[in-house]
């Protein structure tokens, strides 16, 4: 048998998120990562040296290093085009955190060069691949809610303005709730649905300014751009229904609410901000009594961030397609956009992107088990 190395992993962003992508990279065999580079060399040493990797750096570094194969892009959203096309350009594969990009052109641009070059795009969030989902789309494919019709979702607190040190970028253009948060809640919703076809919205902003309340900066004044309320309702190919709530506007903390009704049961989904949790069913009942849940049991094995660089890196060994690409990074940006521009317009905005319907992860997938 011919020993193959690790995919050699390369980080550019250096930021909150990679603490998380660093934790779970590091234990996983399959992938080593060789470098953590950011404009902030000293902070992309910290990190490095906090989870035993070797080199650091500008993100110069991470481009040039001859080991490094798959990029893993963590920087704030405006720039995510522009850093992805520059990891292609470098002749690398790119996993970008999301959204793929802050408009249409530029993600497709990305894209287009990406397949050009003979080079793979995987954008997150990579939870679609966790149990609490994959569990989720098992029992919806074998019948046990009947056919799906609808879903309903929530993501409401106060903003992030409450935790984050750093929380500008949050409230600039290519965020908000709706591209910050939306993105988990409509990848889920693609993974059990499929392609979104058009969607009607309303929006509103409840403050212009924001107070950072944490972190060093506390106390400091900035400007919001976007919207931090909206509404939107979806309808999908399938003819399924969602309506959604994304909001950085309410006291009231409820998040992580995913509710798909069918014609024969209601099953409730984990947060789709994170990689596992309670799969529950509800059958119909009579009015006025309690509803009576039954727990679907769990598939695969609990993970975290950077599962789908994980994917992809096997994937790219093996020959064969990766889950979360760009393709689907596109179709979900696509949506968020249409669904800004809805809310702006007061008009219904069609969607004219599609993607594959995602495949299922392999039940006996195990990330921490050594393939290659």
């Amino acid at each position: 048998m011919t020993t193959r190395t690790p995919v050699g992993v390369g980080l550019i962003g250096a930021g909150n998120i990679s603490d998380q992508y660093l934790t779970n990279l590091t234990a996983f065999p399959d992938v080593r990562v060789l470098a953590v580079g950011d404009l902030d060399t000293a902070r992309a040493r910290g990190q490095a040296q906090k989870y035993g990797v070797e080199q650091w750096g500008g993100p110069e570094l991470v481009l040039a290093h001859p080991d490094v194969d798959i990029v893993v892009n963590l920087t704030i959203p405006a720039v995510h085009a522009e850093v992805s096309s520059a990891i292609i350009a470098a002749g690398k594969h790119v996993w970008s955190e999301k959204p793929i990009a802050i408009d249409r052109p530029s993600a497709r641009a990305l894209l287009d060069a990406a397949s050009a070059a003979g080079l793979r795009v995987g954008i997150a969030p990579d939870t679609v691949l966790g149990p609490g989902l994959q569990t989720a789309r098992r029992a919806i494919a074998r019948g046990d809610i009947g056919t799906p019709l609808s879903a309903y979702t929530v993501m409401q607190y106060a903003g992030p303005d409450l935790w984050h040190p750093d929380p500008e970028f949050l409230f600039a253009k290519g965020a908000g709730p709706l591209f910050d948060m939306g993105p988990y809640y409509l990848t889920a919703l693609v993974s059990l649905f499929g392609s979104i076809s058009r969607v009607s919205a309303v929006g509103s902003t409840g403050r212009p300014t924001r107070t950072i309340r944490a972190g060093a900066r506390a106390g400091t004044e900035f400007p919001v751009s976007v919207p931090t309320h909206i509404a939107a309702i979806a309808q999908f190919d399938s003819g399924a229904v969602s309506q959604s709530t994304f909001s950085f506007d309410s006291p009231l903390t409820r998040t992580g609410v995913v509710e798909i009704t069918g014609t024969e049961g209601t099953l409730v989904v984990p947060d789709p901000n994170t990689f596992a949790g309670d799969v529950r069913i509800t059958r119909v009942s009579q009015p006025g009594s309690e509803p009576v849940w039954e727990t679907v049991p769990p598939v695969g094995v609990v993970s975290g961030r950077g599962l789908g660089v994980l994917d992809m890196a096997r994937a790219v060994r093996a020959g064969q397609p990766h889950i979360a690409t760009g393709e689907l990074g596109y179709h979900v940006l696509d949506a968020l956009m249409a669904i800004d521009e809805a809310a702006a317009s007061g008009e219904t905005a069609h969607v004219t992107s599609r993607v594959d319907d995602l495949p299922l992860v392999p039940e006996d997938r195990d990330p921490y088990g050594a393939t290659l």
